[in-house]
């Protein structure tokens, strides 16, 4: 008996530490339900890693989206195109131009190979922004062949922009960079910008600046040159977009000068030809006015210049210079009196 322990029961031996311990390795109960909830967990993990992936991925396709990196297909017919004035001249007769065939007949081999750009209006209409002439290939294809693969356009999608001018940039730019829009048309989507009141852009000067921004000066120069021409002779000008660059300049020069243009005769031209013919013909007739004036008898007061051949000749009252690349002290005194005494004749004669 254990002394102390009034009932004789002495405390349980517990295995020696040397002895072996009984084994507790995991039942199939239990081994499935640990694979159970290492899957569960693994799952759990992927499926949040996932939902974090999807975020980041919906997040970036917004981005892009907005951006006009992503590429949709819309229905020709759900396209507007009255939000902005296009940056082309005479847009039947491009509809109808050789060009025009030309790049229908490539989209029915190749398909539309390069996508137009619209934006969402207010209205919740796509307007569009870049692409009039694959839009209207495509359309004209789908009327004439009804076949389904003409009757979506594929295209960029942004949104409005909250400056309006920046609209007629991106119509532009595209045409610009191509070189692809004459004088003309440069100068009258310029004037339709200074004229949108939503634009808020103020004069036809600042319009050139902000849509031709990128362009060198003296470009700049002469799209203000077209600017003046046509303000004043837009309306009447059958072919604008023929009239070649130095041609325009002149005559917006000779229009600030006040020179007057048939207006009846100038619409009622039947060819690019004739149009540019007839342009020329006035400034022909313009210069003979001025040297007119230049050529009237000179009062007492005045001074003119001008040139025969290399030399340079000044005339003022009681003056006559002659300056030529010609030594005249080594000529003989005898050829030069004989000269002077002929010129005095020629000025003495009365024609």
């Amino acid at each position: 008996m254990v002394k102390g322990n009034r009932f004789g029961i002495g405390p349980v031996e517990g295995p020696s530490t040397g002895g072996s311990r009984r084994g507790r390795d995991p039942g199939p109960m239990g081994v499935a339900v640990r694979e159970s909830a290492a899957s569960a967990q693994e799952a759990s993990d992927a499926l949040v890693e996932q939902r974090r992936q999807n975020a980041a991925d919906a997040r970036e396709f917004r981005s892009a989206r907005d951006e006009g990196r992503v590429l949709v297909r819309l229905p020709v017919s759900e396209i507007d195109v009255d939000q902005l004035p296009r940056d082309r001249l005479d847009l039947e007769g491009i509809a109808e131009s050789d060009e025009m065939d030309e790049l229908k007949a490539s989209i029915r081999e190749r398909g539309q190979r390069e996508p137009i750009e619209v934006f969402l209006a207010a209205s919740g209409r796509y307007q569009l922004k870049k692409g009039w002439r694959r839009l209207t290939a495509l359309r004209q294809l789908h009327a004439e062949t009804e076949e389904d693969r003409f009757s979506c356009a594929i295209a960029r999608v942004t949104l409005a922009d909250a400056d309006r001018a920046d609209l007629y940039v991106d119509m532009v730019e595209e045409n610009v960079i191509r070189q692809d829009l004459s004088f003309a048309e440069m100068a009258q989507i310029a004037i339709a910008l200074a004229a949108d009141p939503q634009a808020g852009v103020g004069d036809a000067d600042a319009a050139v600046a902000r849509l031709y921004r990128s362009l060198h000066k003296v470009k700049r120069s002469y799209i203000r040159s077209f600017v003046a021409l046509m303000t004043v002779l837009g309306k009447d000008l059958p072919f604008p977009r023929a009239i070649p660059r130095d041609l325009g300049v002149e005559i917006a020069r000779k229009l600030d000068e006040g020179l007057e243009i048939p207006l009846a005769r100038l619409s009622a031209c039947a060819s690019a030809n004739e149009q540019n013919e007839m342009l020329r013909e006035l400034l022909r007739g313009a210069k003979r006015a001025v040297q007119v004036v230049a050529e009237a008898a000179p009062t007492a007061r005045q001074k003119y210049e001008f040139r025969v051949g290399d030399t340079k000749v000044t005339a003022r009252n009681g003056e006559f210079r002659i300056r030529a690349a010609c030594d005249y002290s080594g000529i003989e005194r005898r050829v030069l009196e004989r000269a002077v005494r002929a010129f005095q004749d020629a000025l003495s004669r009365k024609d």
